[in-house]
């Protein structure tokens, strides 16, 4: 069985729900040059099939035993483990670490609290799992959650799962995936949906012209050939989103950007000279866009690193992506 990497919760619900029995691993805790990052999955069948990844393989055996512990016995446990520097150079890593991992049976963990969390996985609502490792309560949060105030926004945003400051309390994150919506099949956009989708962007690709818009041109790409306005409506603006916009022309870019800023997408950059941003503006501002709106659009697009080339013009633009998306 070929589960997708993300799809941990899913594939743990769906488990239980056949009655093999599941469990589910997540890394609390790490120090070092840990090989996965806090908030990790690994899920565990009851017959010890096994999807996602705790460590990179240094300890996902010694996991698997202890899930099969726990879905004998019912209890969740916390394991602590440290991972050598022989473990972690034959995961491809430069020196050892520590971990800790959570592993909770699904029937302890309460069905109908994964069902919810995959139900809002389902509907791009952001979400995180919320556990006491001392009394073992468990909930689920929303990044307007009054008990956890703004540190569970900050979280989200950040994409950052751990534990509350000076607390037993554990937060695991689970954002919607991240996605890209490219307006215009020029050429920068060939390596742009190629760097958006190894940074763990799910990519469209927005052009009504179909000879430009060809899956010769962009293999494996969701390739949509509506008018921009049109298309991003049907694809569907959210938080978790960036626009960029390619085409250099006002009759495809505009209506894409006038689409993005009445959503709330995190990023919308546009192709373009300064000059050619400042016509933009004008024709923006006599359709009524606001200023404050306007102040949104990140133009000329991408990081100023003297990029040259196509692929050069989507690393900036890559780069310039991830630094709006960590706050920095």
């Amino acid at each position: 069985m070929t589960v997708e990497f993300d799809a941990i919760p899913e594939t743990a619900l769906a488990w239980h729900r056949s009655g093999r029995k599941a469990a589910l691993a997540c890394v609390i805790e790490t120090w070092g040059s840990a090989p996965r990052p806090v908030g990790s999955l690994l899920a565990i069948s009851g017959d010890g099939e096994i999807a996602g990844s705790v460590s990179g393989g240094c300890v996902e055996g010694a996991v698997v035993v202890e899930a099969m512990d726990a879905l004998e016995d019912g209890a969740p446990r916390i394991l602590d483990y440290g991972v050598s520097d022989d473990e972690a150079f034959a995961v491809g890593l430069a020196c050892g670490g520590r971990i800790r991992v959570l592993v909770e049976p699904v029937a302890t963990m309460s069905e109908d609290l994964l069902a919810a969390l995959v139900a809002a996985r389902a509907e791009r609502r952001a979400a995180a799992y919320v556990v006491n490792t001392d009394t073992w309560e468990r909930r689920l949060a929303d990044a307007d959650d009054a008990a956890l105030g703004a540190s569970i926004a900050a979280r989200m945003r950040s994409d950052k799962s751990g534990f509350e400051e000076g607390s037993a309390t554990f937060i695991a994150v689970h954002n919607p995936p991240l996605r890209m919506a490219v307006i215009g099949a020029v050429h920068i956009a060939q390596p742009l949906v190629q760097m958006a989708r190894m940074a763990g962007y799910d990519p469209v690709l927005i052009d009504p012209r179909e000879a430009f818009a060809s899956p010769e041109r962009f293999p494996d790409t969701v390739l949509m050939h509506d008018w921009p306005d049109a298309a991003l409506t049907k694809h569907g603006l959210d938080a978790r989103t960036a626009v960029v916009t390619l085409t250099h022309d006002p009759k495809l870019d505009d209506p894409a950007i006038m689409a993005a800023l009445r959503s709330d997408v995190f990023y919308l950059g546009c192709l373009g000279s300064t000059r050619t941003h400042a016509k933009r503006v004008t024709r923006l501002t006599d359709a009524g866009v606001s200023g404050a709106d306007i102040a949104r659009i990140h133009a000329p697009v991408g990081l100023d690193i003297g990029a040259k080339s196509p692929a050069e013009i989507a690393v900036s633009i890559m780069a310039q992506i991830t630094r709006v998306l960590r706050g920095r």
